[in-house]
């Protein structure tokens, strides 16, 4: 247990210096960045009116003391209202999360479910010709951009067939076109890896040994060669997962996806200071939590990382 509690205490160090850190960063190149009092006010307002903004905003302060009073407001989750919106900032971002959180999981599910099948098919014979042949097609789709992806999708399947909507969340059938988009971007990868992992898991002795036992091919796999793959790609799924949840910001923006990635930048295009601070610290919150939860499930399943740590 306390080879398990131990990296939870260093991790929980690290996330609050890396939070202090990026809200710092981001506090002051987001000032540097322009004055979203102008795009309040517009082009042609007065002084007196962008005066009166900067004041209600607390923007005409000095900007050491906009930080402190940030910093000092952080530890309760308050970011200020929205520029923009005039909402609280976090409430924007939470109300955003749900949707960006579905379509991570969707995309997830559905890379787990074509890859892992692949991938173990094409590690269990990695020099047969056809499976060369599969592996060279994941190669080159792993190349491929996701909005590459997305766009072809909507020009076939919303704008030819006119099977499926390309805009929204409304109902289920507006989930496949991103889902898929964003899979097709994550399963080259996994499918590589997984295929070196079953391909490399296949020649070890343990394996020879289950062989000389009379063990069938396919229990071979699936009982031998697929947990220890598996363990190995599991950095990878979580590194996969993190990505998903910080919002697939072109996946989203093209398929106006009301998730939390469409927010952050529809908010960097007004200077909204607020709702852009809170959307990247929840952002970086969630990755690094993610991150925090592979790595302890790592120690859980893989007993030679909890004896080496002890």
């Amino acid at each position: 247990m306390t080879s398990l509690l131990r990296p939870l205490r260093d991790r929980a160090i690290e996330l609050a210096v890396l939070l202090f850190a990026l809200s710092t960063v981001l506090f002051f190149l987001l000032r540097f960045a322009g004055d979203p009092a102008t795009i309040i006010a517009g082009d042609s307002a007065t002084p007196e009116l962008l005066a009166l903004i900067r004041e209600a905003y607390g923007l005409d302060r000095p900007l050491v003391e906009q930080w402190l009073r940030y910093m000092a407001t952080l530890a309760t989750l308050d970011f200020g209202r929205s520029i923009a919106a005039d909402l609280p900032a976090f409430t924007l971002v939470v109300e955003r999360l749900w949707p960006t959180m579905t379509l991570a999981f969707l995309a997830l599910t559905l890379n787990l479910a074509v890859a892992v099948p692949l991938g173990a098919w094409l590690g269990m014979r990695p020099d047969a010709a056809d499976r060369r042949a599969v592996s060279g097609v994941v190669f080159v789709a792993q190349g491929i951009p996701g909005y590459v992806v997305g766009l072809v999708l909507i020009h076939v399947f919303a704008v030819q067939l006119r099977w499926l909507p390309s805009i929204g969340s409304d109902r289920p059938a507006s989930w496949v076109l991103p889902s898929v988009t964003l899979a097709a971007f994550l399963v080259p990868k996994l499918t590589r890896v997984l295929a070196a992992n079953v391909a490399e898991a296949l020649r070890e002795d343990y394996i020879r040994t289950a062989r000389a036992n009379g063990a069938a091919p396919l229990e071979i796999l699936v009982r031998h060669a697929m947990p220890n793959a598996l363990l190995g790609a599991t950095a990878l799924v979580g590194t996969q997962f993190a990505f998903l949840l910080s919002g697939a910001l072109t996946t989203e923006v093209i398929f106006a996806w009301p998730g939390l990635g469409r927010l952050l930048i529809t908010s960097v295009q007004v200077l909204d200071f607020p709702v852009v601070q809170a959307a990247v610290f929840v952002i970086a919150m969630m990755v690094f939590m993610v991150n925090a939860t592979t790595d302890v499930l790592f120690r859980v399943i893989d007993p030679r990382l909890r004896r080496g740590r002890a």
